[in-house]
């Protein structure tokens, strides 16, 4: 049987994935605004995450709200906090580009507890809930067997938002691609995640990213078998905003070309989120 939390997420992205048809027909009319450099929101991101924390709120009174464009309303010190970001991939969405997402994650108590990455587009539906195994469209899911570089395909995204470690992540871009396959650039870190989990992708790894672009993501590749850690090895990956996913057996791999070109500043947020 499915999670309660997760048919109700369910039931939420779906309203917020009518709104995103709804608005589909006229996207060149949309105002934009710029949040800063590359990053963009919308009255369709306002409208979907509206609709999406209402229809949970509603539901769960007791219950806490994180989303990208409202940040943090509800009950303020519940331990129950839905991360949601309505709309990963805008600039995907507003560009006629059919990859982007609804992603939303409840975290309890500090810890990802559930999570649902929805693909409107493609009508896929990604869930998890800890301890129970990770689906998309009902059916169970896991991670590649890739157990090195030599071959893999990985995704990763530049860090648009914290252009100064531009020159660590190009070594790093550098390090891996010398030994792997290809790598994607796709614009929806919830997507890279969830085709990680279901062996699309077999790694990935990004800088500086927000709790709502990873925290459903990162359930759905532990659930299915994978694994996340900082770019450190540990697990501050939610804080930080820096991470690596992957099989177990190329996590390793991934780390040690990554681990030397980590910078002084990338360290520190490592240590001070």
């Amino acid at each position: 049987m499915t999670n309660p939390y997760i048919n109700v997420a369910t039931e939420a992205a779906r309203l917020a994935a009518g709104i995103m048809q709804k608005y589909a027909a006229r996207l060149e009319s949309i105002p934009v605004e710029r949040k800063a450099r590359a990053d963009y929101v919308t009255e369709v991101d306002r409208a979907c995450e509206q609709v999406i924390r209402d229809h949970l709120l509603k539901r769960y009174r007791d219950h806490a709200f994180l989303g990208e464009e409202t940040g943090r309303v509800g009950d303020p010190d519940s331990e129950y906090v839905w991360i949601v970001d309505p709309i990963d991939g805008t600039t995907n969405y507003l560009r006629g580009l059919g990859h982007y997402a609804v992603s939303i994650a409840l975290q309890v108590r500090g810890r990802i507890e559930h999570g649902l990455i929805y693909d409107p587009k493609k009508e896929e539906l990604f869930t998890a809930s800890r301890g129970e195994g990770a689906f998309l469209n009902q059916h169970r899911i896991r991670v590649s067997g890739r157990e090195g570089l030599s071959g893999a395909i990985l995704a990763t995204a530049f860090p648009f938002r914290y252009r100064r470690l531009l020159p660590a992540y190009r070594a790093m871009f550098d390090a891996l691609f010398e030994d792997i396959e290809d790598i994607r650039r796709q614009g929806t870190s919830s997507l890279d995640l969830a085709y990680v989990a279901c062996g699309r992708l077999d790694g990935y790894w990004e800088l500086g990213l927000k709790p709502w672009d990873l925290a459903a993501g990162a359930l759905m590749v532990q659930e299915a078998g994978g694994v996340v850690m900082d770019m450190a090895g540990g697990e501050r990956w939610l804080q930080s905003g820096h991470i690596i996913a992957a099989p177990f057996k190329l996590i390793t791999p991934m780390r040690h070309a990554i681990e030397p070109h980590l910078t002084e500043a990338i360290l520190a947020r490592l240590k001070s989120s």
